[in-house]
């Protein structure tokens, strides 16, 4: 398969190449040419990007304005269709590679298995089971409560044993769980630094659920591969991150989503509430870690209050105006580094790599919101039919 491309970016920060081929053959791209006037090719749009690696999501919801009900209100029957269709919306809009942070019973794994056997369309996943938290703690409703470093080892492995291949830690309170305070750290070190010899141990890679100051620390100690969220992070965190190589992935989209439907959304008060705080946190900070030199990685928390799969472009857009990064900085945190975090390919654009591209009607480098618009989505050299 041949497409041409107006631009290329292929995922790093190089200048875009223009008037070039990307020669497919099965899965690897083969080559990348130069256009030759007259030649054919099977597909050509004026932008070709990498496609999208969202770091950071939920698939068994679909951004209901009161996540915690629909999980104690759904089956897990219910929750698993709900994941399937949540993954096909995802990958029709450009997400080709997609990490679950937390899903009950063993969904996300199984949805994994269903996408790499071919029984349901959907993007790579990288999956974790049941959220790790302390009894009581955010997250409860999909999560394996642990009280203990023994608790915290045997919880890694039983969600080894339900398939998950990464493990999701809830180091401080959140937004989503009624009486959970977002800035006060929850599991303990020694329960943190448990689990995560657990899992890496195992091979498996870490993510922390971490907003408030003294958990993002704890986790980073931990030896945590990515924080998520950190909107509370201190200058000694951020040299924490930076000493430890951990990457940030601050779900701009997950507070500014709620924050946009406070008014008629029938989101629980204590939501908006608890979104307004780390919403200023949050624009107070993450920015400061990113001009810093910390890693920070794509990634939506989609599944979150009218926070949707297929919307994952607009995490690309935040980082652009709030993190003041460029168009192809944005695209480049949303593709290669989000990749690199994740670990099933690269996101990259280059001979003997995975085909995995966008075709978008225009130049995402001028305007990131051409992600919006995918004319066509190619996941390991195959088209994928566009919503």
């Amino acid at each position: 398969m041949i497409v041409r491309a107006g631009v290329l970016y292929d995922g790093t920060l190089d200048k875009p190449k223009s008037n070039v081929e990307l020669v497919i053959e099965g899965e690897i791209v083969k080559e990348i040419r130069a256009a030759t006037e007259g030649g054919t090719y099977d597909f050509a749009a004026p932008c070709v990007t990498p496609g999208l690696v969202n770091a950071h999501a939920h698939l068994e919801a679909s951004g209901e304005p009161d996540m915690m009900t629909m999980v104690a209100t759904t089956t897990q029957n219910q929750r698993l269709l709900r994941a399937v269709e949540n993954a096909g919306k995802a990958l029709r809009a450009g997400v080709t590679t997609i990490r679950d942070v937390g899903s009950s019973h063993g969904i996300a794994p199984d949805v994994r298995d269903a996408v790499v056997t071919g029984r349901v369309p959907g993007p790579r996943i990288r999956a974790a089971g049941w959220v790790l938290c302390m009894t009581g703690g955010h997250g409860w409703p999909i999560g394996r409560q642990i009280d203990s470093p023994h608790e915290a080892r045997k919880a890694v492995r039983e969600q080894m044993k339900l398939g998950a291949d990464c493990i999701k830690l809830i180091a401080t309170g959140g937004v989503l769980t009624k009486g959970a305070v977002p800035g006060n750290a929850q599991l303990t070190q020694d329960e943190l630094d448990a689990a995560v010899e657990e899992a890496h141990r195992h091979g498996l890679r870490v993510a922390a659920h971490a907003i408030g100051t003294q958990g993002i620390k704890n986790a980073l100690r931990a030896g945590v591969d990515s924080v998520e969220h950190g909107h509370m992070l201190d200058d000694e965190a951020i040299a924490l991150f930076k000493e430890r190589g951990a990457y940030l992935v601050p779900t701009l989209t997950a507070p500014t989503c709620i924050l946009e439907h406070a008014e008629g959304g029938g989101q629980p008060q204590f939501v908006i509430d608890k979104a307004r705080m780390v919403n200023e946190e949050m624009l107070r900070n993450i920015k400061r870690a990113y001009d810093a030199g910390v890693k920070v990685a794509g990634g939506s928390d989609a599944g979150t209050p009218f926070n949707y799969h297929e919307r994952y472009a607009y995490e690309a857009e935040l980082m652009h105006t709030l993190l003041g990064m460029t168009p192809q900085q944005a695209l480049h945190a949303a593709t290669a580094v989000a990749a690199e975090l994740i670990g099933l390919q690269r996101s990259v654009l280059a001979p003997g790599e995975s085909a995995d591209l966008l075709l978008l009607p225009r130049d995402a480098g001028a305007d990131v919101r051409a992600l919006r618009d995918v004319q066509t989505v190619v996941k390991a050299g195959r088209p994928v039919t566009c919503a």
